[in-house]
C-alpha cells in the first residue's frame, strides 16, 4: 500500500497500486464521506480510463451514483465539488509525475482535501485489514456531467484585457490544454498544447529546470512579456519573466497583493505562506497591512488552513496558489489569470514582470536541496542543534520539519513525504553567507549520516 501518502494516493500504476485498489477506494468513499453521489474526473494519462472504470464500479457497487465529468483538470473537480454541493469527489491524476505514475485526489464537501489523517488512512486500513466489499447488485448509476462551460464562465470573471500583452504558454501536454486556447485565445504563443498522457516533450513538472527550458527559449524568441507553464493536472502554475528568468513561486504570493490590495482595494488581508517561503514575502506584504500566516506544505494542510484563518489568498513554493474566491482551493488557471492581469497593468505603467519581482526579492536563495538520508529524524535534529549552538534563533517553527530564523539568514529542513530525502532550503543576505551555510549543512549530513546530495 505504498501509494497512500499525506496528500493523496499516488504511485506507479500496477506496481504501487492497481485496479483492485482503485475499486476498493471507490467502494469505501461513499461510506467514509456519507455521500450518495460522487463527482469523478480524470487526467489524460494512459492508465486513467482503466482506473476510472474500476473506481466507478466500486462507487456504484457501494450504492452511490457517479457524476462523471470525464477529462478534467484537478481544479475543475474542486470547482464541481464545491459549486454543485457534492460531499465527495475524486480526480484521477498523478499531477506532475512521469507518465507511468497515476493516482487519486479525494475531496469532501466544500472541496476540502481528504488526506492521510482525514480519511485516506482509514481507507488504507480497511484495505489492509481485508474489510469486506461484498458483491451486490449494482445500485448506483453513472451520469455524464458536463461542467466545462460553467468552470470557464467562473474563471473568466478574473480575466482582464490582455490584448497588449505578449504571452508565451507551455501547456505540458496536460490538462491545461482543455481551456487555455478558449480562455486566452490564439494571440499568445503556445507549445506542447495538445493533450498527450505520455508527455512526449517533457515530464509535466515545472519545478525541474530542464522542463522549463523550452518555455524560456519561446519567451526569448518571441520577445514575450511573460511565460506561463502548467503542470500535468493544471493545479500548479509557474512563470518566466521577460528576461527568460524563472520566477520563484513564493515571490508570486507577494506579487498578488497588486491585484487583491492595489486593484480590488482589500484591506489588511490575511495571507497564507508555507514554511519554505522567502522572508521577502512577509517583508514585502507588511506595508500592505497583510497578516501573513506560515503553515505546512501541501494542499491537505494549506486549503483547510486558509479557510480557518479566513485568508484571502496563499501559496506554496511548488506553485500552488489558494484563493478564498475559489472555495479556498488552488487553481493554476485562476493563478495565471491574476498574474497576467498584474503583468498587463505593469506594462501599461512602463514597468515589467521582472522589475516587479526584483523589487520583492531581497535574499540569496539556495533553492531546495535534497539529501538522501536513512535516519531523517536524527539528521534533522543534528542540523537544528548545530546551528542553534552558533547563535540563538530569532524564531523556531517545528510543524513541518524545522525552520530556524536568524538575523541575516534562515533555513528549513524537512522530510519528504514520498521519497527517502531530507529537503533543505536556506536564504541569506549575501552569496558568501549562503554558500557557507550550504557547505556546513552538507558536510554535517555527509560526515555524520552518510548523506548523499541528490
Amino acid at each position: 500500500m505504498g501509494a497512500f501518502h499525506a496528500y493523496d494516493i499516488r504511485g506507479i500504476y500496477n506496481v504501487d497500486f492497481d485496479r483492485e485498489t482503485a475499486y476498493k477506494v471507490g467502494y469505501f468513499i461513499p461510506g467514509l464521506l456519507a455521500a450518495d453521489k460522487v463527482l469523478v474526473g480524470r487526467d489524460c494519462r494512459v492508465s486513467s480510463q482503466e482506473i476510472r472504470d474500476a473506481l466507478v464500479e466500486g462507487i456504484t457497487d457501494a450504492g452511490a451514483d457517479v457524476f462523471d465529468i470525464g477529462l478534467s483538470s484537478t481544479p475543475m473537480v474542486y470547482f464541481g465539488t464545491a459549486n454543485y454541493g457534492f460531499k465527495a469527489s475524486v480526480q484521477i491524476t498523478a499531477s506532475h509525475n512521469a507518465p507511468e505514475y497515476n493516482g487519486m485526489k479525494v475531496s469532501r464537501e466544500n472541496a476540502l482535501p481528504v488526506g492521510l489523517d482525514t480519511g485516506l488512512g482509514q481507507i488504507k486500513a480497511w484495505i489492509e485489514e481485508g474489510h469486506p466489499t461484498p458483491a451486490a447488485p449494482r445500485k448506483g448509476e453513472v451520469h455524464p456531467f458536463d461542467i466545462h462551460d460553467d468552470y470557464i464562465s467562473f474563471m473568466s470573471k478574473f480575466k482582464a484585457d490582455l490584448s497588449d500583452l505578449n504571452i508565451a504558454f507551455d501547456l505540458s501536454n496536460g490538462m491545461a490544454c482543455l481551456f487555455a486556447h478558449e480562455v486566452f485565445g490564439d494571440q499568445p504563443s503556445y507549445i506542447f498544447d495538445t493533450i498527450d498522457g505520455r508527455f512526449p516533450n517533457h515530464d509535466p513538472n515545472p519545478l525541474v529546470p530542464k522542463n522549463v527550458e523550452p518555455l524560456k527559449e519561446l519567451v526569448r524568441s518571441k520577445g514575450a512579456d511573460v511565460g506561463v507553464i502548467y503542470d500535468g493536472d493544471a493545479d500548479r502554475v509557474m512563470f518566466v519573466d521577460e528576461q527568460s528568468r524563472f520566477v520563484a513561486p513564493d515571490l508570486v504570493i507577494a506579487l498578488m497583493a497588486k491585484y487583491f490590495v492595489d486593484e480590488r482595494g482589500e484591506r489588511n488581508p490575511r495571507v497564507l505562506q508555507e514554511i519554505r517561503s522567502s522572508k521577502a514575502v512577509a517583508e514585502y506584504l507588511a506595508p500592505y497591512g497583510a497578516e501573513v500566516h506560515t503553515w505546512r506544505v501541501g494542499r491537505a494542510f494549506a486549503a483547510p488552513k486558509l479557510r480557518e484563518i479566513d485568508g484571502l489568498w496563499g501559496g506554496e513554493l511548488a506553485g500552488h496558489y489558494y484563493f478564498k474566491d475559489f472555495f479556498y482551493s488552488d487553481s493554476g488557471l485562476l493563478s495565471s489569470l491574476i498574474v497576467l492581469r498584474i503583468v498587463a497593468a505593469l506594462k501599461k505603467e512602463g514597468s515589467s514582470f521582472g522589475k516587479a519581482i526584483d523589487a520583492i526579492s531581497s535574499y540569496c536563495n539556495s533553492g531546495e536541496i535534497n539529501f538522501r538520508v536513512e535516519d531523517k529524524p536524527a539528521a534533522m535534529e543534528a542540523v537544528k542543534a548545530h546551528f542553534s549552538a552558533q547563535a540563538t534563533p530569532e524564531a523556531v517553527m517545528d510543524f513541518d520539519g524545522y525552520r530556524l530564523e536568524f538575523s541575516d539568514w534562515w533555513f528549513n529542513i524537512r522530510p519528504s513525504n514520498t521519497e527517502p530525502y531530507l529537503r533543505f532550503i536556506c536564504e541569506a543576505r549575501d552569496p558568501e553567507m549562503l554558500r557557507q551555510k550550504i557547505n556546513e549543512t552538507t558536510e554535517l549530513l555527509e560526515d555524520k549520516f552518510g548523506a548523499v546530495r541528490a
